[in-house]
């Protein structure tokens, strides 16, 4: 049902700095480029994307409070990797790796971090390690 999502900044080289290095670790490029300077990234144009741009109204970017953007994956390795990275490259910890509720064939293993900009993102698995 999602298409794409996208996060604002207000310094679009930074942003694109972070996500091409945080999504590296999972094998996602960069699939999309926008005339106004902002991009998105994907597996392939057939599943949804993740983008970044300036807002249309020309003022200042800002996080939403209680907004947040998860990045489903097929690996508790990557959850962690993700948001290692994320952390790494300035990002905010807003929760570390780790199965939410009970262990299981349908557990939910996730990980919270805040980008450059204070957007903030899930990565998660649902299934057993």
């Amino acid at each position: 049902m999602i298409g794409y999502t996208l996060v604002g900044s207000n310094d679009l080289d930074r942003a694109k700095a972070f996500y091409d290095a945080l999504f590296g670790v999972i094998g996602v490029k960069r699939l999309m480029e926008f005339p106004t300077g902002g991009c998105a990234w994907g597996l392939d144009w057939s599943k949804p994307m993740f983008g970044v741009g300036k807002p249309y109204d020309g003022q200042a970017a800002t996080f939403g409070n209680g907004t947040m953007i998860a990045l489903a994956l097929d690996e508790r390795a990557k959850v962690d990797a993700l948001h290692d990275k994320a952390v790494a490259l300035g990002g905010k910890c807003e929760g570390q790796p780790g199965v939410r509720g009970e262990d299981g064939p349908q557990a939910f293993y996730a990980a919270y971090f805040r980008d450059l900009d204070g957007n903030k993102l899930c990565a998660f698995r649902v299934g057993p390690a």
